[in-house]
């Protein structure tokens, strides 16, 4: 009833020549390293964009200022932390943020 398929004689040469030219890369051994890429938010731009705003997510500072969103949301957490901004709603990664006004 079922099984394994028969190959065609086609396809018997094409797997067995690819077994032998195959070879295992070594991880972790050989070619360069990757540099470490760091991306810091415009804080005067990202201030701006937050102060005349209700309300602003991740997303929408990351598209505005032109970084990633995990830029942006560390530059959210770390204005957080010092008081500039506040959250105020959102659920799930998708927090809303507001200035703190003065």
């Amino acid at each position: 009833m079922g099984g394994a398929k028969k190959p065609t004689a086609g396809n018997k040469d094409k797997s067995a020549g690819s077994k032998d030219t195959k070879k295992k890369k070594d991880k972790g051994e050989g070619g360069p390293k990757k540099a470490e890429i760091t991306v810091k938010v415009n804080e005067q731009q990202a201030l701006k964009i937050i102060q005349n705003s209700k309300v602003v997510t991740v997303q929408d500072l990351a598209r505005q200022t032109g970084v990633k969103i995990s830029a942006a949301n560390a530059f959210l957490k770390e204005s957080t932390n010092k008081g500039i901004v506040k959250r105020v709603g959102g659920y799930s990664g998708h927090h809303l943020y507001q200035a703190v006004s003065s």
